[in-house]
């Protein structure tokens, strides 16, 4: 894990999607934060440890889904898939499937394994897995502006984790898809799906994987920023530890009748494209069901410096 001092920096962007806006100042306190995101092996030795079963490995409950299929009630994943040619960017069900068997030790399918991946950021985890995780490691999920704050890597205001070009001289600098997505990945950075954490370089803070690869789960619910009134130069109100929404904004509008709250992810994953999804960011964000689980979200863990103070002791 690496120390990361407290302080003041500039949470947000307004120059790509307006769940982003407006830019604000913040405090954080100090924390501690895993290097890079959880990995298969550790959480398999988590697993072996607590007996854990995952949300993709437990049939979904009928009448939390209103309309579902019975044929659905089976344990399972949302999984990529690459589709053979341009399809229309606003319907994401082309490049999703629903896939019955496949969870954390199967990332691909049920006729998959993570054998030789084991370096790889465990995926196939909700919410409450990540959650059951930091618990046992004796760690805990960040916050939002925490999980930005230690991205940044001290750069302030620069749109990416390294300066505000997204490739420098050609540079691949994270895990994301190069070409046009859903149907064609150039493959510059070297990876189809997730990549071995600590594979590209690390931040200003040495944090790996902080953008691309997979998204992670921090412990705030999802809602757009409240628009904060400019303050007057000298003004003392710059939010201190910021936390999220309340569970009942969390909702997803669009299914109103599904009352199951959503959670931020933050950093991009190996989906991320330039035309579709520039959320390989500090500032993106992105609402996910904290009962959901897919192929390219994964998490990270932080000790807080207060709870260092107060005796809570970690695993790791």
């Amino acid at each position: 894990m690496r120390l990361i001092e407290g302080g003041v920096f500039s949470m947000g962007s307004e120059k790509f999607y307006p769940e982003e806006a407006p830019i604000r100042k913040v405090k954080v306190d100090s924390f501690w934060i895993d290097e890079a995101p959880v990995t298969n092996a550790q959480f398999a030795e988590f697993v072996a440890a607590t007996g854990h079963l995952t949300t993709a490995e437990i049939a979904p409950d009928p009448a939390d889904y209103p309309g579902m299929p019975e044929e659905m009630a089976k344990p399972g994943s949302l999984l990529f898939q690459r589709t053979a040619g341009p399809v229309d960017l606003k319907n994401f069900s082309l490049w999703w499937e629903f896939c019955f068997g496949a969870d954390w030790r199967h990332p691909l399918g049920p006729d998959s394994s993570i054998e030789g991946t084991e370096d790889h950021p465990v995926v196939h985890v909700s919410f409450d897995d990540a959650k059951a995780y930091a618990k046992w490691a004796g760690k805990s999920l960040a916050s939002e502006a925490e999980w930005e704050y230690a991205a940044r890597g001290g750069l302030e205001g620069a749109e990416y984790a390294w300066g505000d070009k997204l490739a420098p001289g050609g540079q691949m600098l994270a895990n994301y898809w190069q070409g046009e997505f859903p149907h064609d990945n150039s493959l510059l950075d070297g990876w189809e799906r997730t990549s071995p954490v600590r594979s590209f370089p690390a931040n200003g803070y040495g944090l790996f994987d902080m953008i691309g690869n997979v998204w992670e789960w921090t412990a705030d619910w999802y809602a757009m920023p409240k628009q904060i009134e400019k303050k007057k130069p000298g003004a003392c109100c710059v939010p201190d530890n910021p936390r999220g929404a309340a569970k009942r904004e969390s909702f997803d509008p669009c299914t109103p009748d599904i009352k199951i709250g959503r959670r931020v992810l933050k950093g991009g994953s190996h989906l991320c494209a330039v035309n579709h999804c520039r959320r390989y960011r500090p500032a993106a964000r992105h609402p996910q069901p904290v009962e959901s689980s897919t192929s390219h979200v994964g998490f990270r863990c932080i000790i807080r410096e207060k709870d260092v103070k107060r005796g809570r002791r970690s695993r790791g």
